[in-house]
């Protein structure tokens, strides 16, 4: 029986402009048993555009109440929309492949918060969309908060206009350590044979150069890789609006472990460092501006990584959030 797809309110959602954000679907009729899998995915592609309005109009849809209990349902959920798989070449986080598209999402340390970014913002090629699905919920705690990235632009703009000025003229350059291998104890332990996937500097070197970085090899293996200048503010065409989309706030806070100064991270296109007082003022609008829906197992969170920063707080264990990036 095919499944259609109705809007519900929960109590943490925000209006923006008299719309919902997120927009949060449930399934009607519920469905009765986990065998309903198989009908949503030919649902889902029989309502492909309402749900892309509904993507387009909110910037995040959460699905909530279907039946999806395995890495193979979500990965069914995701393939039925038919958008490309985007390979994580070049982001910092450590994962793993679960199943087909499906990946882990960051795997740092529970107690470690993930600060607000755009999914890979920091290379050339990003992912337009980011589903994510909660295979274990949280024991307690382990939101992933979002927030609208033009509102962040507007309220940096208002505040600080020479700031903002700065970064629109100049862009940001990233800059980061890595070890050979993975370091699951940190938020952006990625080695570079993950990073590049590949064992072959050369190879690693040609990926590299492919996204726009350099790479400086150290003698201990590692390598320092330097990106940009890249734009830490861009157009939304779609929506026809400025957006905040940089990681400029997580490089900054968050880009920490025995081989990296996340101060040293992150500095405006030019080389200049930014200003600390911005970059936490920065950090406390995004909190202030952000929605944080507890995980329910079988959610999926389908971004718009155009539209939408996220972030990942601490939690107490088990917790087991899936990811798929789209491109």
């Amino acid at each position: 029986m095919a499944v259609a797809f109705v809007e519900i309110q929960v109590g943490e959602q925000k209006l923006f402009n008299g719309v919902r954000f997120p927009i949060v679907v449930s399934p009607s009729p519920p469905p009765a048993t986990a065998t309903a899998a198989i009908p949503l995915t030919q649902s889902i592609k029989a309502h492909k555009p309402f749900l892309e309005s509904l993507l387009l109009k909110s910037g995040a849809v959460l699905f909530r109440g279907f039946p999806l209990n395995t890495p193979s349902h979500f990965n069914d959920f995701v393939e039925a929309f038919g958008y490309e798989e985007l390979p994580y070449v070049g982001g910092a986080a450590p994962r793993t492949n679960v199943v087909g598209r499906v990946f882990t999402a960051n795997e740092s340390p529970p107690d470690q918060k993930i600060p607000f970014h755009h999914e890979m913002a920091q290379v050339p090629e990003f992912p337009s969309k980011l589903f994510f699905f909660c295979e274990v919920e949280p024991g307690s705690g382990g939101e992933t908060p979002i927030v609208l990235s033009h509102v962040v632009y507007n309220r940096m703009k208002d505040k600080y206009p020479d700031f903002v000025d700065r970064l629109e003229e100049h862009g940001l350059l990233y800059i980061r350590v890595l070890g050979e291998d993975d370091n699951p104890s940190s938020p952006i332990g990625r080695g570079w044979k993950s990073t590049f996937l590949t064992s072959d500097k050369a190879i690693a070197e040609q990926r590299a150069a492919k996204l726009g970085m350099k790479l400086e090899w150290l003698e201990d293996g590692g390598v320092k890789t330097i990106m940009g200048p890249i734009p830490g503010v861009k157009y939304d065409e779609k929506r026809q609006r400025k957006i905040w989309f940089n990681s400029m706030v997580a490089a900054y806070i968050g880009w920490e472990d025995e081989r990296n100064d996340p101060v040293k991270a992150v500095t405006f296109g030019d080389g200049q460092p930014l200003h600390a007082d911005v970059v936490y003022d920065c950090l406390k609008i995004l909190e202030e501006e952000s929605v944080a829906i507890p995980w329910q197992k079988g959610d999926v969170l389908l971004l718009d990584n155009f539209a939408v920063l996220h972030s990942r707080r601490s939690f107490n264990p088990p917790r087991r959030v899936l990811a798929s990036l789209v491109k």
